[in-house]
């Protein structure tokens, strides 16, 4: 039975000799090389499961032929073991430095040799079996994240639909406000998880909108100041159903603040600047932006400069400014456009 795969190097034909017999006779498959720059060669065109390494050896050393395997990607995790007459402690200190796992002095004793070769082999096995284990229990749980958020996208596009569905004038604005406001945050730089939170948020920011009665929204006319009022109540009431749910973010937060302005003048808390959360900031931008641009009951589409001039002119008054000056960069110099057509008019 091959019980691993040794390479053997050392300048000396007698002393690898005794090696490769000693190694052979315990079951191991021996390749051996006379001089490093054999033994470099042979370990990058097929990695023995060891080495055993000289250090006196002409050209190039047992040191330099370590620190080579060392650099390479496919050679530097298999153990070296100096196996050298050189027992200075200086030498053996370079050669744990220069990346063995041990050091061997001449002459060595038969068992002693083979201990140490079994352990670090070994060693390594076990090395190689527990990365193994990590890497499949990785893969498995992103695997599991990928499930679960598509399951929570799936969700939350549901509950977003379920409200369009009583208000037709303005379905697919939730999606428009949730790809609106993940573009802002690209281009301010936000992560890819950040972003996602976000984005889940977006697409719910109005859900609060299922308790007021269809014929307020889609009335064509003027409000009331009552059914007005009845409006203004939709992100509590978002708040309110999405509070319970244990989501990877605080989303009912950025639902509960979506309405909220920089001086304090939104609802329904009256919060300024810094108490809203960047979330919220950039949601509050996006929303407005679509809500301008598109088509409404009581008024045509305005379109996308309208709404880019209203960002422009209310920056820092009820806009966050670094979030205003985002969403001007992108649609005037980066040319990003919203297609309407997408999820209705």
């Amino acid at each position: 039975m091959n019980k691993g795969i040794i390479l053997a190097a050392d300048d000396t034909p007698a002393s690898l000799k005794l090696l490769h017999d000693i190694l052979v006779a315990e079951g191991y498959e021996v390749r051996a090389a006379i001089n490093g720059e054999l033994a470099l060669h042979s370990a990058k065109m097929d990695p023995p499961d060891l080495i055993l390494l000289d250090i006196s050896m002409p050209g190039m050393d047992g040191f330099e032929v370590c620190a080579h395997l060392k650099e390479m990607e496919h050679t530097r995790d298999i153990p070296v073991i100096f196996v050298s007459a050189l027992s200075a402690i200086e030498e053996i200190i370079k050669g744990f430095e220069k990346g063995a796992v041990d050091y061997v002095t001449k002459p060595f004793h038969r068992e002693e040799l083979l201990a140490r070769v079994r352990t670090h082999l070994e060693l390594n096995q076990l090395r190689h079996h527990l990365e193994k284990m990590v890497e499949e229990r990785t893969q498995s749980l992103k695997q599991s994240e990928e499930k679960l958020k598509a399951t929570l996208l799936e969700s939350i596009t549901a509950i977003a639909a379920t409200v369009e569905l009583r208000d037709p004038y303005t379905a697919g604005h939730q999606l428009r406000v949730a790809e609106i406001a993940s573009a802002i945050a690209g281009e301010l730089g936000w992560d890819e998880q950040k972003i996602e939170g976000l984005y889940l948020a977006g697409v719910v920011h109005d859900v609060g909108k299922i308790y007021i009665p269809a014929e307020i929204l889609s009335k064509p006319g003027k409000l009331s100041e009552v059914e007005f009022n009845l409006i203004r109540q939709h992100p509590q009431a978002g708040y309110d159903i999405l509070k319970g749910i244990d989501f990877p973010w605080p989303i009912a937060q950025f639902v509960l603040q979506h309405h909220e302005r920089q001086n304090g003048s939104g609802y329904p808390e009256g919060l300024k600047a810094d108490e809203i959360s960047p979330e919220a900031q950039i949601l509050i931008v996006a929303d407005v932006i679509e809500a301008i641009a598109s088509h409404r009951p009581y008024r045509p589409a305005l379109g996308i400069e309208v709404a880019l001039h209203e960002i422009e002119e209310q920056r820092g008054i009820l806009f966050d400014p670094e979030v205003a000056d985002a969403a001007l960069r992108l649609f005037r110099e980066k040319g990003y456009q919203v297609d309407f057509s997408l999820f209705g008019k």
